[in-house]
């Protein structure tokens, strides 16, 4: 089964989230500020991914730029960093959708075409 970790409010995640009924993806939908991603949850998407871990912090958001990670996180470690994303859904970039054996960061109609259908 396939998860759908959004937040409702995000223009990007009711795209994402079209994109999939449009093409029937079957999913559970999970709210990230409801339900924030657990550090060993981010661990292992981390892996699965295959995508160095800034990728998983939303860059765009008002949090991260508040706390200046930009400037922090190139002295952070992985732990530290995990450790942080799990610390508030709103520092984690979404959409996010975790598949048995993917994850993928962010709406990107090509990646997720490729993946899914």
């Amino acid at each position: 089964m396939i998860t759908f970790i959004c937040y409702p409010k995000c223009t990007t995640c009711k795209k994402a989230q079209a994109w999939l009924d449009k093409n029937g993806v079957e999913y559970t939908l999970r709210d990230i500020k409801e339900e924030k991603p657990t550090s060993q949850e981010l661990e292992k998407w981390h892996g699965m991914s295959g995508q160095p871990l800034k990728k998983f912090f939303n860059t765009c958001g008002l949090l991260y730029k508040s706390m200046s990670l930009k400037d922090k996180l190139p002295s952070m470690s992985e732990k530290e960093m995990i450790q942080l994303l799990a610390t508030d859904g709103m520092l984690v970039k979404r959409p996010l959708l975790v598949g048995d054996d993917f994850v993928l960061i962010g709406f990107k109609e090509s990646v997720w075409t490729e993946t899914l259908l």
